[in-house]
């Protein structure tokens, strides 16, 4: 009887899609724009532990903010509740995030901007710093997956290009998520899966 391939890799407590291996991805503003905080159905998800951290790094951020989005913010709240349930950031009128501002076409995170001033040390959501990965959590696990997007075509190319498989690229976040000890894991995996398959060619 033939084996089902393995799509699958069981860290900890974390089923992490060969995608975060096998798929080369690097952003490239250039092209996108910044395009994820711009398009989507909702904001962007919040860990339940961020409302509040929101809450607290609001005044700081504020200043980096465009006057609509500031605007989205007095009117809905620094969080709100989504159709699915799921609390996320708001939204302004043009369906982008409110916590966004632009320079030179080209948008970017006003809590990352704070952030980067030294201001906060709130990054941003961790959501967010994990794009193109999203994260599912089950009551046994959590699903880590690759969520492809049209507007994320440009990193692919720029990721092939530049030889940077995704969990590399998302180092930071993955670590911010689950800690040094399971990149580590997942980095140990991917070399045995990366020497199996060429072992298997």
């Amino acid at each position: 009887m033939k084996a089902e391939p393995v799509t699958m890799l069981e860290i900890g407590k974390t089923l992490v899609s060969l995608d975060l291996i096998e798929k080369q991805f690097h952003c490239d503003l250039e092209k996108c724009h910044g395009a994820c905080c711009v398009i989507g159905e909702s904001g962007a998800p919040l860990e339940p532990a961020e409302k509040e951290k929101i809450a607290d790094v609001y005044p700081l951020v504020r200043q980096f903010m465009t006057t609509e989005g500031v605007k989205a913010v007095d009117e809905q709240g620094w969080y709100v509740v989504d159709e699915d349930g799921d609390t996320v950031t708001p939204l302004m009128n043009n369906g982008a995030c409110a916590y966004i501002y632009e320079v030179n076409g080209i948008t970017f995170c006003a809590i990352e901007k704070a952030w980067m001033e030294g201001l906060i040390d709130f990054r941003k959501p961790v959501s967010c710093h994990l794009y193109p990965v999203r994260i599912t959590e089950y009551e046994a696990y959590d699903a880590v997956n690759y969520e492809k997007n049209k507007i994320c075509k440009a990193a692919l190319k720029k990721g092939k290009n530049e030889q940077v498989q995704l969990y590399k690229f998302l180092k930071d976040a993955l670590i911010r998520k689950y800690g040094e000890k399971w990149y580590n894991e997942l980095e140990m995996n991917a070399r045995v899966w990366e020497k199996q398959k060429h072992e298997a060619q």
